[in-house]
């Protein structure tokens, strides 16, 4: 899997969670920040709290943890396969 089709999978698994129940299309401005996490990070539990903080920032919720842990492990499995591709 090339990088840019893990971002677009990883922005895709962000959108499917819709942690709020706002709609898929409305955590662009979030699913951008995660990616960036994903890619910053690679311990499931530190990155949860990142994905954690961020859409608390945004939404002024706080998710729980277990939901967030449940994304991070996706997402750095999406990035892991990304990476093993010659």
């Amino acid at each position: 899997m090339e990088e840019s089709q893990a971002v677009r999978e990883m922005i895709n698994v962000i959108a499917k969670w819709d942690p709020f129940k706002y709609g898929e299309d409305f955590y662009e401005t979030e699913a951008v920040d995660v990616v960036q996490a994903v890619y910053d990070e690679d311990d499931p539990k530190v990155l949860a709290k990142s994905i954690q903080h961020i859409f608390e920032a945004s939404f002024e919720q706080t998710l729980p943890i277990d939901s967030c842990l449940n994304v991070a492990g996706q997402l750095l499995f999406i990035k892991d396969s990304s990476s093993c591709t010659p």
